[in-house]
């Protein structure tokens, strides 16, 4: 197992059984996991927040927030494509750092180049070229969401704000990343995981940590 996933088995590990450490052996590990912000937490980028939050090997948790659309559509952005004029997709916060970056996830079977792979189909980008194919498709939107910055935290932060109890750490999944209604994904997210932790904390398997 790599160190970017050991990490995050961490994570897992310290939310009193919010997610299990490890998936079935038949699954593919996942490299990334759902932030789901506690009732208390008062941050104003973070609250009532859901934040897919992934590692790149040997960097520090990055992650973008999946609930919150802006009134800005891809359609603004990116006035010169035709395909999008009559889109109303919205580019969603991701997150207080560089709000003036792009940040992306899609769905394909295939990883491009210059994407980070979080589940098995589901990607990660900072890389415009791979976002400028992405929209040349015929559908553009399809299975794409847009982030406007991103989520980062410190060497040893994040651990500490879910030590401190800020965080549920829940399984990550596409459906949620792509709903159509992300304002009751937070809701939906919160109520999952607190009804999890109320059914009793789960086994976790052994995962070695590079």
């Amino acid at each position: 197992m790599t160190g970017v996933l050991g990490i995050l088995a961490l994570l897992m590990l310290g939310t009193t059984g919010a997610a299990t450490a490890e998936p079935e052996k038949t699954e593919e590990v996942p490299n990334g996991v759902f932030l789901v912000a506690k009732r208390q937490l008062a941050d104003p980028n973070f609250r009532h927040t859901v934040v897919l939050v992934t590692q790149h090997a040997g960097g520090s948790p990055v992650g973008v927030i999946i609930n919150r659309p802006t009134p800005l559509l891809l359609s603004a952005v990116f006035p010169d494509n035709e395909k999008l004029r009559d889109s109303d997709a919205a580019v969603f916060f991701g997150g207080p750092v560089s709000p003036q970056l792009l940040v992306y996830a899609f769905r394909s079977a295939d990883q491009p180049e210059g994407a980070l792979k979080v589940l098995p189909d589901l990607h990660l980008s900072f890389d415009p070229t791979v976002l400028a194919q992405l929209l040349r498709r015929a559908n553009p939107t399809a299975d794409l969401r847009v982030y406007a910055g991103y989520s980062g935290w410190a060497p040893g932060q994040l651990q500490h704000e879910i030590a401190r109890g800020d965080w549920y750490v829940v399984r990550a999944d596409a459906e949620t990343i792509f709903s159509e209604d992300p304002g009751s994904v937070w809701s939906e997210m919160l109520r999952r995981a607190t009804a999890r932790q109320a059914a009793g904390p789960e086994t976790p398997r052994a995962i070695a940590v590079n």
